[in-house]
């Protein structure tokens, strides 16, 4: 791109609950260790989502210890009625994030508002201001808050702790709008990679890469008609007046 692209942020709340698919099953959920990279990539979405792009994160570092902590919880039954479950999620957690932006080319509709600048800068004000929408840590009960870093400046807990595997995990899922890959396009995809941790950094394939994977059920891609959307000057127009500290500026 002829501008910048790249974002960074720092994200944290008091809990997380990243869910693992496995313990799903019996109705309880228990947290993966570490963020997946669509509950990451869900947040950038959270903090400014336009349908012109596509969001990477290419990396997070795990700033906090590792802790759990269960609870008991009363959801509600598809028969009526509330049961009784055990979750398990993350207690006091906060990870640094950075990635980068480009064009999704599944909505041609949309080249009229490929204005990388415009976009770039709206996102770094939506990140001063903690995003446009609520932001939540891989569930809805989990509240977190976003504010701008410098991801090489923060320091992970465990950044003497050499490389640590996670083991297979989910990794996201690639939508109709989002295939890059020929035969991912019309389908809904869920991937699967191993993360490995290597001194507080995790650093993610895209989902185009990934090598396991399934194809669910086909969909179609939502096609946005002439003024359906938002243009990138038009937003500009409205946050422009949101000053940006001197770490962004330098960025610009």
């Amino acid at each position: 791109m002829k501008y910048k692209n790249e974002f960074e942020f720092k994200v944290y709340g008091e809990y997380a609950l990243f869910s693992d698919p496995i313990t799903r099953v019996g109705g309880e959920k228990a947290t993966l260790s570490v963020p997946t990279f669509a509950a990451l990539i869900g947040i950038v979405k959270n903090i400014y989502w336009k349908p012109t792009l596509l969001y990477v994160v290419d990396e997070v570092k795990v700033l906090k210890p590792i802790r759990t902590v269960s609870k008991g919880v009363r959801p509600i039954k598809y028969s009526g009625g509330n049961d009784l479950s055990m979750y398990t999620y993350l207690h006091d957690v906060a990870y640094a994030v950075r990635g980068h932006f480009v064009w999704n080319e599944n909505h041609p509709e949309l080249a009229q508002d490929r204005n990388e600048d415009k976009h770039y800068q709206i996102l770094q004000r939506m990140i001063k201001i903690g995003g446009r929408r609520d932001i939540y840590l891989g569930t809805r009960e989990c509240q977190g808050y976003v504010e701008p870093c410098k991801f090489d400046e923060e320091v992970s807990f465990y950044k003497d702790s050499g490389d640590i595997s996670f083991g297979l995990s989910y990794h996201s899922i690639i939508y109709a709008d989002e295939a890059v890959n020929e035969e991912d396009k019309g389908q809904m995809t869920v991937c699967f990679h191993t993360p490995v941790m290597k001194n507080g950094v995790i650093k993610f394939i895209k989902p185009e890469e990934c090598t396991i994977k399934r194809h669910i059920r086909k969909t179609e891609i939502k096609v946005f008609g002439k003024n359906k959307c938002t243009t990138a000057e038009e937003l500009y127009e409205e946050v422009k007046d949101i000053e940006l500290d001197e770490c962004f500026k330098s960025n610009l």
